[in-house]
């Protein structure tokens, strides 16, 4: 399968076909460990690409060059080492300009592809529900709407006059270029994906609405890519959702319902992982699947513990937690993958993030204290009701269980006398058989 540099005419099909490559990143802020663990996560999101990684390099700049991104003198070294190890890829740790992707082509006479590039094509291959594939095409379409300038040298052109040969009256081409052609299929083929998942998202918002009529507290788990969200939703709910140590093996959000110890549903919703500098095009992709955390009561902050940079995760998640408006969400942070973490690295965590919590999803240690703290931390309902309800509205008791927090229960010759908390809706339908206060003991 080779990937050399070709005239590749339908840009809307070029496919990355990632095989041997050399990594380059500007290193622009923080220190030299910083630089070389951004390095490193390009090298794993390569890999996870399906690539082979042949070697990495790193120049230290205030700010990208804004020709090749790189400056001369690298652009040469990166040539040499292309030749010198047969690479046929180059990927940029950045998101590069279309001018950019072309000189930079053009001096190093390979492929070249930015890390949204990357993290895109990582995203079409894991993506399995008509949705995920419809958000990660328009992601897609997007991104390369942007770029058909970069990639339009070798497209056709008008032709009229002495510029086509000297074809002249006759010899015109047909009122527009190839370029504009494809930005035109582009443009229509996203207005008929943002059709199809408008009408998804109608689906996902009636389940929503239905769990909101009931008042169902919703908890949803969020993190970094590969942090161990979904093996810790199977912790807690046995949902049987796939597990992969793999970046984004997750693309299409699971929702499970749970109840707490004393029997009240809640929901748990596994959700797409992040990563720093999230494409832009992916989070307005995604923006549905994104609500699930913007509406949450509380998000469960997954953290990979046995990470070389955690604190780097916490923050890369909170800011893509900002950007789709759900910072004011309360938060439980979760400290995972302790069996294979490093001892000093939870001291530090827990010195930093006194509130956090310390699990194992894979053995199972803090599982219990996670799910009382979820339980603890859940919206409780708000109205309190002291009720006689007759025996043949055992499906009033039922949705006490479901959504209420029951202070007594008591079976008399009467009916169920209960004195519980629940939501509005409920205690509205419980109206009828309330009691006053006292009348409870005259009951008995």
């Amino acid at each position: 399968m080779s990937t050399e540099l070709t005239d590749i005419t339908e840009v809307e099909y070029r496919q990355l076909l990632l095989e041997r490559v050399v990594l380059v990143s500007v290193w622009t802020s923080g220190t030299q460990t910083d630089a070389e663990n951004a390095l490193a996560e390009l090298k794993l999101l390569a890999e996870t690409a399906g690539s082979q990684v042949l070697e990495g390099l790193i120049q230290r700049r205030d700010r990208p060059d804004p020709a090749t991104y790189i400056g001369r003198g690298k652009v040469a070294e990166v040539r040499e080492v292309v030749v010198a190890t047969g690479a046929d890829t180059v990927i940029c740790d950045g998101e590069l300009a279309p001018a950019q992707l072309r000189n930079l082509e053009d001096k190093v006479k390979v492929k070249v592809i930015d890390r949204t590039a990357l993290i895109l094509d990582i995203f079409a291959q894991h993506a399995k529900s008509a949705e995920g594939k419809a958000q990660v095409e328009l992601a897609q379409l997007q991104y390369l709407k942007q770029r058909l300038r970069g990639w339009g040298g070798n497209l056709s052109r008008q032709a009229g006059g002495r510029t086509s040969g000297g074809a002249g009256i006759g010899g015109r081409g047909p009122g527009e270029t190839k370029l504009e052609t494809d930005r035109r299929r582009i443009n229509s083929r996203i207005a008929k994906l943002r059709r199809e998942l408008r009408e998804m998202d109608s689906t996902r918002e009636t389940k929503r609405a239905e769990r909101r009529r009931h008042e169902v507290p919703s908890v949803a788990i969020v993190g970094y890519t590969n942090a161990g969200k979904s093996s810790l939703l199977n912790r807690l709910t046995g949902a049987g959702v796939l597990v992969e140590d793999a970046l984004f093996a997750t693309l299409d959000p699971t929702t499970r319902r749970t109840q707490t110890a004393d029997s009240r549903d809640y929901t748990l919703t596994d959700t797409v992982g992040f990563v720093r500098h999230l494409p832009h095009d992916l989070v307005e992709a995604f923006a549905s699947t994104l609500e699930e955390s913007v509406r949450a009561d509380l998000l469960l902050h997954v953290v990979d513990g046995s990470d070389k940079d955690p604190q780097g995760q916490i923050e890369a998640v909170r800011t893509v937690l900002r950007d789709i408006g759900a910072a004011q969400v309360p938060e439980q942070l979760v400290i995972n993958k302790a069996d294979a973490a490093d001892p000093d690295t939870l001291t530090v965590l827990r010195h930093q993030f006194p509130d956090a919590l310390v699990v194992s999803a894979r053995t199972g240690r803090g599982i219990d204290e996670l799910r009382t703290r979820v339980e603890d931390r859940l919206p409780h309902p708000g109205v309190e009701v002291r009720a006689l309800v007759p025996y043949e509205r055992g499906d009033l008791i039922n949705r006490i269980h479901r959504e209420g927090e029951i202070d007594t229960l008591e079976h008399t010759e009467h009916g169920t006398l209960v004195i519980v908390r629940v939501n509005a809706g409920l205690a509205a339908e419980l109206a009828s058989y309330r009691l006053s206060e006292g009348a409870d003991s005259l009951v008995r």
